[in-house]
């Protein structure tokens, strides 16, 4: 053999190259750091798992109990709005019973506390947002808030105007509670 392919023991030629024994130990720590750094990304993840788990309950109970909250308003409102209607009635009620029970009024007595009461019911009502339709004669057929009952024909009045009413309407916060019941020319 020549000196050429001979080969080298020269311990410095070997360092270069690591040995099996060396390659799986290297191998090996990579693994174990691998598992480390895995084990530690799952345990992170779930942690950030059971914030967020945490987190989802906590807006869930916000929501729901909003959501009460809300119901438990729109029934006050309307318990309390049902309430301020009525108080503001009482006093009518008041007035009627005082005009009944009061004895050997004269007619003009009666007629003036039965008005006094009417003004007073008409206050009533129109603080509790409840307006009265009372179209006058010659004004506009609005569908929307007249009813008619019947058409008369008028010398000199427009086609669809309103004649007379029968029955004042009623709106309440301008909603149609009751519509005027109305008469109306003919259409044109």
């Amino acid at each position: 053999m020549s000196d050429q392919q001979k080969p080298s023991s020269n311990p410095d030629t070997l360092q270069g190259e690591a040995s099996p024994e060396e390659l799986e130990a290297a191998q090996a720590a990579n693994e174990a750091d691998a598992l480390a750094a895995a084990t530690a990304e799952i345990a992170e993840l779930k942690a950030k798992n059971a914030e967020l788990a945490d987190q989802f309950l906590r807006a869930q109970a916000d929501v729901q109990n909003a959501r009460r909250r809300a119901d438990e308003e729109v029934s006050k409102g309307r318990k309390f709005a049902i309430e301020s209607f009525a108080e503001s009635l009482v006093p009518v009620l008041d007035s009627l019973e005082a005009g009944l029970s009061h004895e050997g009024g004269t007619p003009e007595q009666i007629r003036e506390g039965a008005e006094a009461t009417l003004r007073q019911l008409k206050s009533a009502l129109e603080r509790n947002k409840v307006i009265e339709i009372a179209p006058a004669p010659g004004s506009k057929f609005d569908p929307h808030q007249h009813q008619a009952i019947s058409m008369v024909p008028v010398e000199g009045q427009a086609p669809n105007t309103i004649v007379g009413v029968l029955q004042k309407g009623y709106t309440i916060a301008e909603r149609v509670l009751r519509p005027a019941l109305v008469t109306v020319t003919p259409g044109g």
